[in-house]
């Protein structure tokens, strides 16, 4: 039997909140939410919004060095959540000249998300995390004065 395709995240939206930030992830049908780092929020809601950091920060380290080996993002796979805690995976393309090479690094979904729009590469999360979540659309309704 063929394994459910991962749901593509359609939409990123960051919320400041007294214990950190909270990153909305917009799939469609459902909305997640991970709490991050205050630091981290601020980094991709500067990456969401398109303003460069006064220095370069290490997501922009990440995506220099790949560059540097002709490599690129291809995507970012919110891959588990455990009591809470969500696994992620940045899945790196590297073509070659004879043959292409893919490597896939375990990150935390904060820096993976970072990375991705940095990176203009897809988010998707598996379907059992997907199901495992509590559906947090209307919260994100009512932070954004009713607009999902």
């Amino acid at each position: 039997m063929a394994k459910p395709a991962a749901h593509a995240v359609q939409h990123i939206h960051v919320v400041p909140t007294q214990q950190g930030t909270a990153v909305f992830l917009v799939l469609g049908h459902k909305t997640l939410v991970i709490q991050v780092d205050p630091t981290v929020g601020e980094a991709l809601q500067a990456a969401i919004a398109g303003k460069p950091p006064e220095r370069p920060q290490t997501h922009d380290l990440m995506l220099a060095l790949l560059q540097g080996l002709d490599a690129a993002v291809e995507r970012v796979v919110i891959t588990d959540v455990r009591d809470g805690v969500f696994f992620a995976r940045v899945v790196a393309r590297q073509a070659g000249p004879v043959a292409e090479q893919v490597a896939e690094v375990d990150a935390r979904p904060s820096d993976s998300l970072v990375l991705a729009v940095k990176a203009k590469a897809p988010v998707v999360v598996m379907p059992e995390v997907a199901d495992a979540c509590e559906d947090m659309s209307e919260a994100l309704a009512k932070l954004r004065g009713g607009k999902a």
